[in-house]
């Protein structure tokens, strides 16, 4: 027990004794040093808004693949609705040993007069070119679409000496009313569509054909960030208008028709987003009889569209 007693001490003593000991070498110093400004919340890999960011990347990325791969419309009206309206394509597929029926007499005979080549395959393969659609027998290859840039838009209505009028869409989602709208402004005499980046549907085989070829003749941009493009335009002189149910003017009323014009129309659910609204310089709304429901997303911008019109004709501005 004393033995135990004295290595104790020693170990007390040593732990205890004055002179040189072994130091940091500074390190400790360098510790307190500051590290620079905190990250932003999405450059820390941890934190929820860097994960969100890395998702939201990833999802971009798929879409850019599925949008740089050509579709395929499926299925014997619409592709002969397609070829009709003139929707570009690249290839016509007809499944081997299919009943053919005059609507397959009218798709081959079109394809052909289009130059479009024409390809007999096993209904095995058309099935797995469709994703399992219900193709009955045909399928119309169609070439991922070109987008135009913001400024093309601009350089189109200079060049058509015409006073400007666009149309922007604020995260339409649904491919068929994206087609009808393009339709709409092609038939009322816009320069351009412009689409956000994010948070809209994208020109596939099903607004194409919804815009039955229009999509072809009149140039559709992509913006990066669509308030900023809109405050770019403003700046240019064009006047901003966005259509809303609660709208400050209703159409009758609305004298910028004339003007320089953006047409800014908001998604089938919950209409314009709030930053977009408030950057218009008015918003409209369309007047409707009591007890009925809103209308369609694309039937009330044909509804605006073809007011806008009526108003320019009658002021000798288009």
């Amino acid at each position: 027990m004393a033995g135990n007693s004295r290595r104790q001490g020693a170990i007390r003593k040593t732990g205890t004794k004055k002179g040189a000991v072994v130091g940091s070498g500074g390190q400790r110093r360098k510790a307190l040093e500051g590290k620079g400004p905190t990250p932003k919340a999405e450059d820390r890999p941890g934190h929820k808004a860097y994960r969100q960011n890395n998702a939201q990347a990833k999802r971009d990325q798929a879409r850019q693949k599925k949008a740089d791969k050509p579709e395929l419309i499926a299925g014997r009206n619409p592709v002969v609705e397609a070829l009709r309206a003139g929707v570009p394509a690249t290839a016509l597929y007809v499944a081997l040993n299919i009943e053919i029926d005059d609507r397959v007499n009218d798709a081959v005979r079109l394809a052909g007069d289009k130059g479009i080549s024409i390809l007999e395959i096993p209904r095995e393969e058309l099935d797995r070119k469709t994703n399992r659609a219900v193709h009955q027998g045909l399928g119309l290859q169609v070439p991922p679409f070109e987008y135009a840039h913001p400024d093309d838009l601009m350089a189109a209505a200079r060049n058509s000496g015409e006073v400007p009028l666009f149309v922007a869409l604020d995260g339409v989602t649904d491919p068929r009313n994206l087609g009808a709208m393009i339709r709409s402004a092609a038939a009322f005499g816009a320069h351009g569509v412009l689409l956000p980046e994010r948070r809209s549907a994208g020109m596939t085989a099903v607004a194409w054909r919804t815009s039955a070829g229009t999509a072809a003749k009149l140039p559709i941009a992509v913006a990066t960030n669509l308030t900023r493009q809109l405050k770019s335009w403003a700046n240019d002189g064009l006047m901003l208008v966005g259509l809303d149910a609660d709208g400050s003017v209703e159409i009758d009323d609305l004298n910028l028709a004339a003007d320089p014009l953006v047409i800014v129309l908001g998604s089938e659910g919950r209409g314009l987003s709030r930053l977009v609204r408030e950057t218009c310089d008015a918003t409209v709304s369309i007047p409707m009889a009591a007890g009925v429901e809103s209308l369609n997303a694309s039937v009330a911008a044909g509804v605006l569209l073809a007011e806008v019109a009526r108003r320019r004709r009658v002021a000798g501005r288009v």
